[in-house]
């Protein structure tokens, strides 16, 4: 045949053209694999020996079907894998590979090269009793980004796809690929391109019966998937709500806290005995457990804020050479007053990383405030940052009391203080390293933490480099 001459022949186009043309259904491919597989059931049940005309879809699940019908038939005929163009076989190519080698009657037949064809998929079926045919089409679709910056994948795209059953339609299909097979391949024997044979009425009801036990099968996959998805969904919102109800009772006992110890106090200074140093101590009570509400409800408002508004930030560049060494200096008189020796290492050339707006000054203020917090006169902290593959390192080290072991999974779950003789156990909100770790996890980083009781404090904080502008 000539290529020059040659047109684009579609499969599907043929099966429609007959006079009275078979009714056309859009089925996922779910749905058409279930039709392949009934007349496999039904060609293996009977032990028909059929000449099978293939174009299937990519993947294993599809040649497993040839595969099974051959190891399962003492078959005479011949399964033709047909192939458009120089593309390599479509259907199986693990499993296709190894029928070549072990089955004599398994031939790749490479077809012209087409348009239409390489878009579309086709059984047809030819033995003494039965003949059939499936020929599935996917049509194009203009392909859209989607919110996650993806394409569509064409695996689960619908396909318009006809069965056929009569004669005429099945001959006309086979007419048609005659003409695309290439003159490569060596001569293929003209009854294997005639559908001579009405299917018997019995064969046709068995395989309407395998079709609907197919499909039950599917739509009863589907309802066990919809339903552990539902179950999945339901222990999701139970595992959120426990959760929830975790948070606000922990937010109820620490607000009751210094409510209780300021009762007490306003109690205590009602008594007629008071003495005026015990006045002023009570006094004091009361000012230091005002202060504690404030701070409390200041980061309770905080933490709020930052998970509602997380969601809908977006990341920006931030360098951590224009951050830094400000957040050090302010915290310089903190550290002068209690002797301790503040310093950084901030390299001005490390690459820019992304944050949320705000986000890295408040990463570093908070673990600069605990290092300086925990740590007794006479003590260092220092801030060092470095590059590390796609991430920069910021170091903050100190000198101070350390956290047990056993502590050190637990620092970063809201309120938890770490118990400490140096300092009041009551001074914060214990809400410093969840913000901080809520920072790092929206932006693609991460926070740990090393530590020795009576050694020191290490906190690694892992920030991922940014492009060269934000997107």
């Amino acid at each position: 045949m000539n290529d020059s001459l040659h047109k684009d022949l579609s499969v599907y186009q043929l099966a429609l053209g007959v006079e009275a043309p078979s009714q056309t259904v859009t089925l996922s491919p779910a749905t058409l694999l279930s039709l392949v597989r009934a007349q496999i059931d039904l060609l293996i049940e009977q032990q028909l020996s059929a000449t099978l005309w293939i174009k299937l879809p990519p993947g294993k699940v599809w040649s497993t079907e040839i595969v099974r019908y051959q190891s399962s038939v003492d078959n005479s005929g011949r399964i033709y894998n047909c192939q458009v163009g120089e593309s390599k076989s479509e259907v199986g190519e693990e499993n296709l590979t190894s029928l070549s080698c072990s089955y004599e009657h398994y031939f790749e037949v490479p077809l012209l090269p087409n348009n239409h064809l390489q878009r579309e998929y086709f059984l047809v079926v030819l033995s003494t009793k039965f003949c059939s045919l499936i020929a599935a089409y996917r049509p194009r679709q203009n392909h859209k980004i989607g919110p996650l910056g993806k394409t569509p994948n064409n695996k689960n795209q619908p396909l318009l796809t006809i069965t056929s059953l009569e004669h005429q339609v099945i001959q006309r299909v086979l007419d048609g690929i005659k003409q695309e097979v290439t003159s490569e391949l060596k001569p293929i024997p003209p009854s294997d391109f005639i559908c001579s044979t009405a299917c018997e009425p019995a064969l046709i009801s068995q395989m309407l019966t395998k079709q609907l036990q197919r499909q039950n099968e599917i739509n009863r996959r589907i309802s066990v998937e919809r339903i552990a998805k539902l179950q999945q969904h339901n222990q999701k919102l139970q595992t959120k709500e426990q959760l929830k109800d975790e948070y606000l009772t922990n937010v109820c006992q620490e607000l009751r806290t210094p409510l209780t110890q300021m009762k007490t106090a306003l109690s205590l200074l009602n008594s007629p005995t008071l003495k005026p140093h015990q006045r002023q101590r009570y006094l004091q009570m009361l000012n230091t457990q005002c202060d504690r509400q404030s701070i409390l409800i200041a980061g309770l408002m905080t933490l709020v804020e930052l998970e509602h508004n997380l969601e809908t930030t977006t990341l920006e560049l931030v360098k951590l050479a224009d951050i830094v060494p400000g957040v050090v200096s302010t915290y310089q008189p903190v550290a002068q007053e209690k002797g301790i020796m503040l310093g950084y290492t901030i390299p001005t050339d490390l690459p820019s990383v992304l944050c949320v707006n705000g986000g890295l000054r408040q990463i570093v203020i908070n673990l600069l405030h605990n290092s300086l917090k925990f740590t007794a006169n006479g003590g260092r902290v220092w801030v060092r940052a470095r590059v590390q593959g796609e991430y920069v390192i910021l170091e903050i080290r100190d000198t101070g009391i350390g956290i047990a072991e056993s502590e050190i999974p637990k620092i970063f779950d809201c309120f938890y203080r770490v118990r400490s003789g140096l300092i009041d156990e009551t001074n914060g909100a214990g809400l410093g390293l969840t913000i901080v770790q809520r920072l790092l996890w929206h932006c693609g980083g991460s926070v740990n933490v090393r530590s020795k009781v009576d050694e020191g404090t290490m906190v690694i904080v892992q920030m991922k480099i940014g492009s060269t502008s934000p997107t």
